[in-house]
């Protein structure tokens, strides 16, 4: 009897051992975010074409990196678009957005620099808007001007943006030139660069004289857009695939 009473406290050790086991946390892609904005800071970001972060414009606060409206729209931006300072190319980028009434801004991937030109000649945009207020949202075909579309090119779908006020949680997937946007938890784009129907596509759109546009590159910056509005930008966060 002593000796089943000691193998039935055995079994039960063990037991108890698999369950505390199954509960530690799980290593591998979860565990790979990195947060590339602090909620105190800029550090990590600077201004496109520029060596510091811009002067004016911008602000950390409560939280969140902040773009000042000027109410001048996209011609009076007083601080320009800003980028993350290192190249990525396989990732996805996570960060949550809130915009003002009749506010458009944008999220840019693989941005390159270039001398005199602007950030979108070179890089795909996820677009962030006001759909309700900002005429973008009925221009375009189909509603691919409205927030989450691939900008000018690519609507959302389902179209699950969250009204002025709401944050908005949204993700950008790219790896080995699929990219993926993903809106309030819902896969609304998928597109393919440097594909047959990527240069289609563009061929067909207005950025059909942009090369750096339709040749996108493997790596680049991303970048968040200041478009005269205000808009605020929280949780930014990637990890390298």
């Amino acid at each position: 009897m002593k000796l089943i009473n000691i193998l039935l406290s055995f079994v039960i050790i063990m037991a108890l051992t698999s369950c505390a086991s199954s509960g530690k946390k799980k290593t591998g892609a979860d565990d790979n975010w990195i947060p590339i904005f602090d909620g105190k800071t800029t550090t990590g970001w600077r201004g496109y074409n520029k060596t510091a972060f811009p002067e004016k414009g911008w602000e950390v606060a409560d939280g969140t990196l902040h773009c000042i409206g000027s109410g001048a729209g996209e011609a009076g931006g007083g601080g320009g678009d800003i980028i993350y300072d290192k190249k990525l190319g396989n990732f996805e980028l996570s960060l949550e957005w809130k915009i003002s009434e009749g506010g458009n801004s944008g999220i840019f991937i693989l941005a390159q620099e270039i001398p005199n030109e602007p950030i979108y000649k070179s890089s795909p945009e996820m677009q962030v808007l006001d759909n309700d207020r900002h005429p973008d949202a009925r221009l375009g075909v189909n509603g691919n001007r409205m927030a989450g579309s691939l900008y000018d090119l690519i609507p959302a779908v389902p179209q699950n943006t969250k009204p002025v006020g709401q944050w908005n949680k949204v993700s950008i997937l790219v790896y080995q030139g699929t990219v993926v946007f993903n809106q309030n938890g819902a896969n609304v784009v998928e597109f393919h660069l440097w594909t047959d129907d990527w240069k289609k596509m563009c061929a067909n759109s207005k950025f059909k004289d942009w090369e750096w546009f339709i040749n996108t590159a493997k790596e680049g910056y991303i970048g968040l857009q200041d478009h005269g509005n205000d808009v605020w930008f929280r949780n930014i966060k990637i990890r390298e695939l």
